[in-house]
């Protein structure tokens, strides 16, 4: 099947705008602390929530668009992350945060299974890193931009101005509403065979490096503003250089999607991962502008690895593209999210400075794991038979 890259990027524009929310929660954490009187931990659990609640939902959803066919208009999911996002800021009770956060985190579990299915579809192996990255990237870019909106909202107007960035959100989904055709429901396949069943270990180890991997990812956005503050930053100046570390990592998702096209998924991978860590233990260990340039580099390359390895799912599981969707984008990052909440934790207890040392301990142990894939190299062994197992 030849790749179809003008559906690609309609997905991937769509996708920015679902993402758009997602991380208004970590940028307005500092406020939170600061004017709720949450503690780093209460603070975590937030995103722990929106993340977890995110992470059951994507798996449920992927096995019914395997199974069933579910496909969810993108303007509903757009609506509901949008409203109880955007109504945070008027809450007191911390109770009531927590609910709206999962109801946000239902509106956003809806998108992706079904997203990615239809992405995998479209695309041939040969390019697979390329094109899911032209994907995964609208919800980079969605992921940069959102704390710039959350920064300036709240810079203008404090917590309640958290309100406004329902606007944009609901007038997106109007317009998708009409521009966009109803959701395409995929045809219910017949009940596989034993050796086109998903392999169990295969996708287990996947999902369980890249829950790790979240971890990293979901901890470094959700405290480095609140670092960047600590070091005399202004909260808006902390977000615009976060989302700058995001928009590198958009940058590195087309190079990683490329380079493993062309060199191998898990070698990319892996080198990928060990490459991240010096960078951060520089943003941690040093001061100005080389600290910042730090921060950037390891938002390039850790993002960079991510799309690689959903295609790598998709090629594990051909016939289960919903399910392991759900479970890299869902499950995976529900275990980053519980990540979040010991790094807070561990900051309580110590500093947030010991706290953000879990990263590339994270990262590390991520490794092993990786490598444990039975995946086929590319480089490393081209004599090796591409059976995937």
């Amino acid at each position: 099947m030849t790749s179809d890259t003008k559906s690609v990027w309609g997905l991937s524009a769509a996708h920015l705008v679902t993402d758009l929310y997602s991380p208004v929660l970590p940028a307005i954490l500092p406020l939170l602390i600061a004017e709720q009187g949450y503690s780093f931990f209460l603070a975590g659990l937030i995103v722990t929530v929106f993340n977890l609640t995110s992470s059951m939902m994507q798996p449920l959803v992927g096995w019914l668009y395997d199974t069933r066919g579910l496909a969810v208009h993108i303007s509903v999911t757009v609506l509901i992350s949008a409203t109880f996002i955007s109504v945070i800021g008027l809450l007191n009770n911390y109770y009531l945060v927590l609910a709206s956060v999962a109801i946000a985190a239902l509106g956003h579990a809806l998108f992706h299974p079904s997203a990615l299915g239809t992405v995998s579809r479209l695309t041939r192996d040969a390019s697979r890193g390329r094109i899911t990255s032209y994907f995964v990237i609208g919800g980079n870019l969605g992921y940069a931009i959102g704390p710039i909106c959350a920064g300036v909202a709240v810079g203008l107007m404090g917590l309640p101005g958290l309100v406004i960035l329902a606007i944009p959100g609901i007038v997106m989904a109007a317009v998708l509403r009409y521009v966009l055709p109803g959701p395409v429901r995929r045809e219910v396949p017949a009940p596989s065979s034993r050796s086109e069943r998903p392999a169990r270990r295969a996708i287990a180890l996947l999902v369980a490096a890249s829950g790790l991997r979240a971890w990293a990812i979901f901890g470094s956005v959700a405290f480095l503003p609140t670092i960047l503050t600590l070091r005399g930053i202004d909260l808006v100046t902390a977000n615009l250089l976060v989302s700058g570390m995001l928009i590198a990592g958009v940058v590195g998702q087309l190079v990683g999607g490329i380079l493993s096209d062309r060199y191998g998924r898990k070698e990319y991978t892996l080198i990928g991962l060990v490459t991240a860590i010096p960078p951060f233990l520089v943003f941690l260990m040093t001061d100005g502008i080389v600290s910042l340039v730090a921060m950037i580099i390891f938002g390039f390359i850790l993002w960079s690895t991510f799309a690689v390895t959903v295609a790598m799912a998709h090629e594990i599981a051909p016939g289960n593209v919903g399910l392991v969707s759900g479970l890299m984008l869902g499950l995976a990052v529900g275990v980053g999210g519980m990540g979040v909440a010991a790094t807070g934790w561990i900051a309580d207890a110590t500093s947030l400075s010991v706290g953000l040392m879990t990263i590339p301990v994270a990262i590390a142990l991520a490794v092993p794991l990786f490598l444990a894939v039975p995946y086929p190299w590319k480089v490393f062994s081209r004599s090796r038979s591409p059976t995937l197992g």
